[in-house]
């Protein structure tokens, strides 16, 4: 396993108590980072301690699509570590499978909210103190279906395209301050996001891998461990794949 160094820096990520949002801030952690987990969820017990009042690894209670959780989440969070050099933006939801048609506008609504509405409030919390430090990486987990489309996911699939576009556009707009901004389009890997899919869309979904298989979730952390290092220096508005070649581009 490569391990990159992180000590010193301070990473927040969302969603991070469950799935590869889990697997980044346990990685993180490990590797020498303060890390902050924003998810609405507590995280899952494991050898590193979240805990909710002022640590080394810190856990704020956060509903990420919600402007003023959000905003208290930052004001916390820099209360506690001085400054964030780090964000992943790891909250999501896949939402129901179905034909467009019978989606409602508060589900279509939902799936925005948390996929891309998160991204944008969550970057822009966190964009100042990145910028007086001069550095950040900001790291937005987007999916193979904003590149592709998955059929019955329509909204799924446009909330994810968005945030692709947002990373291009943000990348671009940052990229004389010393924050990269790139994301990573993951295929199907095996998370409880699954248990949102129908057993055919899962099935339907696999079929389009060409290596065969579904991924891992530390397969997809260590690719984001290397985006959000000091290692990738030369990259931002860039989406990385992580689709077993679903995906060539």
């Amino acid at each position: 396993m490569i391990h990159f160094d992180f000590k010193g820096r301070v990473a927040v990520v969302t969603g991070g108590s469950r799935g590869i949002g889990r697997a980044v801030a346990d990685r993180l952690r490990a590797s020498g980072a303060s890390v902050c987990i924003w998810d609405v969820l507590e995280p899952e017990p494991s050898d590193g301690q979240f805990a909710t009042g002022a640590s080394e690894h810190k856990f704020e209670q956060t509903d990420v699509s919600d402007e003023a959780q959000v905003n208290r989440a930052a004001r916390n969070t820099l209360a506690s570590f001085g400054r964030v050099d780090i964000l992943v933006n790891g909250a999501g939801v896949t939402g129901p499978t179905k034909p467009t048609a019978e989606f409602t506008y508060d589900e279509w609504l939902r799936i925005f909210r948390i996929n891309l509405d998160s991204t944008f409030l969550c970057s822009r919390a966190l964009i100042p103190t990145m910028t007086q430090g001069g550095y950040g990486r900001i790291v937005n987990i987007a999916s193979v279906a904003g590149k592709q489309g998955n059929p019955n996911m329509t909204a799924y699939s446009a909330s994810k395209g968005a945030v692709i576009a947002m990373t291009k556009a943000l990348g671009l707009e940052l990229a004389r301050t010393g924050i990269l901004v790139n994301c990573i389009t993951p295929g199907l890997v095996r998370t409880q996001l699954l248990k949102e899919m129908s057993d055919h869309a899962i099935v339907e979904t696999q079929a389009r891998i060409p290596l065969g298989r579904s991924g891992e979730v530390e397969e997809v952390a260590a690719q984001i461990l290397w985006i959000a290092s000091e290692e990738c220096g030369f990259a931002t508005g860039a989406a990385f794949d992580a689709s077993g070649g679903r995906s060539s581009y």
